[in-house]
């Protein structure tokens, strides 16, 4: 099988301060990965490293096989971040815009958008549920469809990878699980495979299919049907206190 992202003995220290150790990490073509552990594990370092904003350090790391000094294919991957959170409401900007403005390493900034190029954003538009929205400002819209738009933003340059960290901070309850939805039916239906930085594991934990648990070193890393089974001294082990809040089921 392919592997996506390929991390082999993967070190990374902020001055004289270890944040990874030694992360060794396969992610098959096709899986829905969550990433989880406490505060200052070192869950936004790994994103960094893997979205190339940082340089690897200790170790390698390969994307779609290629080592990521080398890597040009900006393209295959889309990221998604805590935007619902701290996203300026008066920014002017239709959902249509930001969309497109996902396109913009491919036709330029300044290059007006094709018909197959805006019936893209209509298409990605569609498959988020928010067609309809097209021409509303994107500071009108409540967290959840502001996610789902950034999402759509991601898709539209037909990204085989979308990392995403934290995306529902900020979304209410109710549209959480919607959210979560709909990520699974782009896993499973459009085979784009996924990494989701995460703190509520089990409120999808029915939809992913490989764990992480990351605290400095990988303590986990394995399917979810492994990681469901480990009791709680295990994950006591791994985050103390934090056990609860990751283990719990909706």
């Amino acid at each position: 099988m392919v592997n996506v992202i390929k991390m082999n003995h993967v070190s990374y220290k902020y001055e004289k301060q270890n944040v990874l150790e030694d992360i060794t990490l396969e992610v098959p073509k096709g899986a829905f990965l969550a990433i989880v552990g406490p505060n200052g594990s070192g869950k936004s370092t790994m994103l960094k490293l893997l979205l190339g904003l940082l340089r690897v350090q200790q170790g390698s790391i390969e994307l779609f096989g290629q080592d990521i000094r080398s890597f040009k294919h900006s393209e295959k991957i889309g990221f998604v971040s805590q935007k619902a959170n701290s996203f300026n409401t008066g920014f002017p900007a239709t959902v249509f815009e930001v969309v497109l403005s996902g396109l913009s390493r491919k036709i330029g900034l300044f290059r007006l958008a094709s018909k197959e190029e805006r019936q893209k954003v209509l298409n990605v538009l569609d498959s988020v549920g928010m067609l309809e929205f097209r021409n509303k400002n994107i500071g009108e819209l409540s967290g959840g469809q502001q996610q789902r738009v950034f999402i759509a933003r991601a898709l539209v340059s037909e990204p085989e990878l979308i990392i995403l960290d934290e995306p529902t901070v900020g979304v209410d309850a109710k549209n959480v699980q919607q959210f979560y939805d709909m990520l699974e039916e782009l896993n499973k239906e459009l085979h784009i495979t996924l990494v989701l930085v995460t703190h509520d594991i089990g409120v999808i934990s029915d939809k992913i299919t490989h764990v992480a648990c990351l605290n400095k070193h990988l303590h986990f890393h394995g399917d979810s049907r492994a990681f469901n089974a480990l009791n709680e001294n295990e994950l006591s082990s791994i985050y103390g206190h934090e056990v609860q809040i990751l283990h719990h089921h909706h």
